[in-house]
This record gives structure tokens, C-alpha cells and sequence, in this order.
């Protein structure tokens, strides 16, 4: 009963009835993606984007089932398109214009702004945003050290916004999780 609430919460467009749900449902569907793909990264990937989809559409949602059988249908059909996308790419050819990204490689030594940041007492913030994933880093630097607003940070990575605004809020939590465990 009480998902239901929030689900005609995040309807309405409620932000914390999102937060909720992804609260409640992530690991769940995190674990199915990740036995499925026995890979981490393509797991969290995967549970990324089916929160993204799952969100954009949450009003297609039909209350007859159970929410979480959603999302893991979204999560499988997610998977799905992952899989033929890669399987396209094996095809591509190889040329100059392509090769270029292999050498567009981020640097992991920090910054001038990264000393700069270090001096004036927030080297422990940089510590703990440094135990994110790469992908969560990125995001978070662009938002609060670039301060590009969401649909900038969708463009300059390619993304759709719907899943820089499901990566921030992830990326935000898992943030708070690693600042409280340092307190602790």
C-alpha cells in the first residue's frame, strides 16, 4: 500500500516519491542485472538507464502488477538493447577519426583546480568523491565544480537527461554514504 502512495506521488512529479523508489527498488534490480551480466559496471549501467526509462514513463505504470516486476521487465529489455548495440559495434571500421578516442584518456593525477580545492580545506571532499566509480566523479564535477546545469551535462557526455538526473541522484547518495562512514 504504501508504494502505490509514492508511485501516485512520482506521477504528480514529487521528487522525494523518486527518491523513494529508487531507494527501495535499486538493489534489487542492481542484483538481477549484475547475475545476469556477472559485470558490475554493465550492471549498474543497466539499472541506470531502466530507472531513467522506468521514470519517464512511470505514468504507462499498470498498478495490476507488482512495481518491481516493471522494472525488471524494463531492466531485461534494457539489457536486451545493450547487448545489440554491442553486437553492431563489433562491425564498425576502424578509421583516423575513431582512433583519436582511444588517446582521450582523463588524466588521474589532480588538477591545479584539484590543488587549489586541497588548500582551501576541502581535500576531504575530493577524498571521497574520488572513491566514486569514474562515471559519478564525472558527473559530479560537472555539475558542482563546472556547474553545468542538467541538460549541459547531458549534451557534453551524450547521455539523455533522464539519466544524468537518475546518475547525479545516485551518485549524490552514494557521496553521503562515504562522507558518514569517514565520520563514523
Amino acid at each position: 500500500m504504501e508504494v502505490s502512495r509514492y508511485i501516485e506521488k512520482a506521477i504528480r512529479g514529487d521528487q522525494s516519491a523518486f527518491t523513494f523508489l529508487l531507494d527501495r527498488y535499486w538493489n534489487e534490480v542492481f542484483a538481477f542485472m549484475l547475475k545476469r551480466t556477472e559485470n558490475e559496471t554493465d550492471a549498474e549501467d543497466i539499472t541506470i538507464e531502466t530507472f531513467s526509462k522506468a521514470f519517464d514513463k512511470i505514468v504507462a505504470y499498470n498498478p495490476e502488477f507488482q512495481f518491481n516486476t516493471w522494472l525488471i521487465a524494463i531492466a531485461k529489455n534494457v539489457h536486451i538493447d545493450q547487448i545489440r548495440k554491442r553486437k553492431r559495434a563489433l562491425f564498425l571500421d576502424i578509421n583516423d577519426e575513431n582512433d583519436g578516442l582511444a588517446y582521450d584518456v582523463a588524466d588521474p593525477a589532480p588538477s591545479p583546480e584539484d590543488k587549489l580545492i586541497t588548500e582551501q580545506n576541502l581535500s576531504s571532499l575530493l577524498h571521497c568523491i574520488k572513491q566514486l566509480k569514474p562515471h559519478y566523479q564525472e558527473v559530479i564535477q560537472l555539475r558542482y565544480f563546472q556547474e553545468l546545469s542538467y541538460q549541459e551535462i547531458a549534451d557534453t557526455l551524450g547521455e539523455p537527461l533522464s539519466n544524468i538526473k537518475v546518475k547525479l541522484l545516485r551518485a549524490k547518495k552514494l557521496l553521503a554514504e562515504i562522507i558518514e562512514n569517514k565520520r563514523k
